[in-house]
């Protein structure tokens, strides 16, 4: 048995997610714990809630709560929607967690006695009449470059132009609008990732194996310009974990808190410490995930992200892990996503354009956006979701390959020999010819998964779904049954055991749609298919069944024209 710890980036709480976040970490990230568990494998698959920082304190004031109360209430509804998902976390943790705090502020004090981090005194921009200091992103006005009038602090939305606060004309809050503006002198922290760039990019060199999207985006960042920059880690806020080393205090910085892209990787090892917690074990328990002198050393450690992630994981989070000089599990493997686009434009948190997570599972199960998604995610490069596409694919795929079979072959057998798994019959060169074609393709979807290739493991599970539905073509036991009633038994018979070989093989992308088909066949067996004929030979003849329920009933012209026209504007 191999170990696996699969950590997902975290949501951030302020808001629900639309389908281009969950495509871009947390689906494939369950995808891949579901595979290694469904392989008999241990896994430890944590996820969390990303609570601090300027956006959760001005989501709460909009929401008129207090900022503590709204991330506790967000992520009881993020939690939820994971798990109507089907997003099977062994911990979906909060990063204002106290094991998060005492995390950060220990590494903290370890990356300081390293020498790792230097006092900087900076010059910000500070709103007179939002009495704060202002994030970058949180000052608005005309990009100098194209003339864009709603033009960030850090950056031009427009013409993608990097800017600074001051390169702006015309400058304004984008929490009042207020142009009551003046730089003002504030001291902070900085992580001295120059200092370790040498050690990061050694390490890099050393990730042959990662996507070439994860390695570009690092080696881009530590080589481009004057090279890897060092990093502020604190902030002028209220909400946040406060500064600390270790357990002492900071001298001149009271009344700060540690930026939230400091402590919010920190949470991985921390929500594992909630699970600890919560499921009433010592700490020895997390450590053996996250220590290699605790046991950690045979752990596969792989993240999951979009690419706007990869920079901090790649370089930040690793510095803060090495820095600290202490036995820290670093990621073995990184796999990031390029973007999913909406109908024709991107989809929008802002503006609430596309399908968010909610209103996609009120209006069908999660199955048909975990297909849809995973076979289309957007790995090599962007990709697009269409309602076309979409209903194409849904009615096609689960409909007509999957849900198909499984309905022919149950009713056929139900109609001829009743609801058990009939007797009689043996295998011929027909069922040699698929036993051996679905043992290559089996192996295949394995290296496939293994390799977290996703869109590669999708259109290979449809191809062993294809399989089954050829050989029932070919076979054709209801002209069988005619001339010879034992032949057609066989026949059937290893069609209802190619519904449980699917249900095994499927639940990593359609869970739910696994489970169910499992419960009608009556069984409970999800022993993996290492040997092909051994598995469908799983269903003993007298075994009972039910006929399921339609396992995917086809999406219409009309439902996909009424969604695109409900999705193409602004979230109400």
């Amino acid at each position: 048995m191999a170990r696996f710890l699969i950590t997902s980036a975290l949501p951030y709480i302020n808001g629900i997610k639309h389908l281009g976040n969950l495509v871009g970490s947390q689906l494939p990230a369950d995808l891949y714990a579901r595979y290694q568990r469904g392989r008999g494998n241990e896994v430890m698959f944590i996820c969390a809630t990303d609570e601090h920082g300027t956006p959760a304190e001005l989501a709460a004031a909009k929401a008129g709560k207090p900022v503590a109360e709204y991330c506790a209430e967000l992520h009881e509804v993020q939690a939820g929607i994971a798990r109507g998902f089907g997003l099977s976390f062994d911990h979906f943790g909060r990063s204002s967690s106290p094991q998060n705090r005492q995390l950060t502020q220990h590494f903290a004090g370890r990356l300081a006695e390293a020498g790792l981090i230097e006092d900087v005194v900076e010059k910000q921009m500070y709103s007179n009449a939002d009495g704060r200091f202002l994030p970058d992103r949180y000052i608005e006005g005309t990009c100098p470059n194209c003339g864009y009038d709603r033009a960030r602090g850090d950056q031009c939305e427009n013409c993608t132009k990097q800017l600074d606060p001051t390169d702006l004309i015309n400058p304004r809050s984008a929490i009042s609008g207020s142009t009551d503006l003046e730089v003002r002198e504030t001291k902070h922290l900085f992580l001295r990732q120059s200092a370790m760039r040498d050690q990061l990019t050694a390490w890099i060199d050393q990730k042959t194996d990662w996507p070439v999207l994860t390695t570009s985006i690092a080696k881009k960042w530590l080589n481009d310009g004057d090279g890897l920059q060092d990093r502020g880690i604190t902030r002028d806020l209220d909400w946040g974990i406060p500064v600390r080393k270790g357990t002492e205090d900071w001298p001149g910085m009271e009344g700060k808190v540690f930026y939230v892209w400091f402590d919010a990787p920190i949470e991985y090892i921390a929500a594992t410490a909630e699970w600890a917690e919560a499921q009433g074990l010592d700490a020895s328990a997390w450590r053996r995930w996250w220590r290699t002198d605790e046991g950690a050393d045979d752990v596969r450690y792989v993240q999951f992200m979009g690419k706007d992630n990869v920079p901090f994981h790649t370089l930040s989070f690793p510095a803060t892990i090495m820095g600290s000089g202490e036995p820290w599990k670093l990621v073995d493997y990184i796999k990031s996503f390029n973007y999913l686009n909406y109908d024709g434009g991107q989809f929008s948190t802002t503006q609430g354009r596309g399908v968010f997570m909610d209103q996609a599972l009120s209006i069908l199960p999660a199955d048909y956006w975990r297909w849809w998604l995973l076979s289309h995610a957007p790995e090599s490069s962007d990709s697009e979701f269409t309602w076309e596409n979409f209903q194409t694919s849904a009615n096609k795929d689960l409909a007509d390959v999957l849900g198909n079979f499984v309905s022919r072959i149950t009713k056929f057998c139900r109609s001829k020999f009743g609801e058990v798994v009939p007797e009689g019959g043996h295998h011929g060169p027909a069922e040699d010819t698929l036993i051996a074609e679905l043992t290559t393709r089996i192996r295949a979807y394995e290296a496939n998964m293994d390799a977290m290739e996703l869109r590669k493991s999708a259109a290979e599970l449809r191809a062993i779904w294809v399989a089954g539905n050829e050989y029932l073509q070919s076979a054709a036991p209801w002209a069988t049954f005619k001339t010879d009633p034992e032949q057609a038994a066989a026949q059937v018979r290893l069609g209802l055991n190619l519904i449980r070989l699917y249900a095994v093989l499927s639940r990593p992308f359609i869970p739910d749609a696994a489970a169910a088909t499992m419960a009608a066949m009556g069984c409970d067996d999800w022993s993996w298919p290492e040997d092909v004929a051994g598995a469908l030979a799983a269903l003993a003849p007298g075994h009972a069944f039910t006929v399921p329920e339609v396992m995917f009933r086809k999406i219409t012209d009309e439902e996909r024209e009424d969604w695109q026209t409900r999705f193409a504007g602004v979230r109400t």
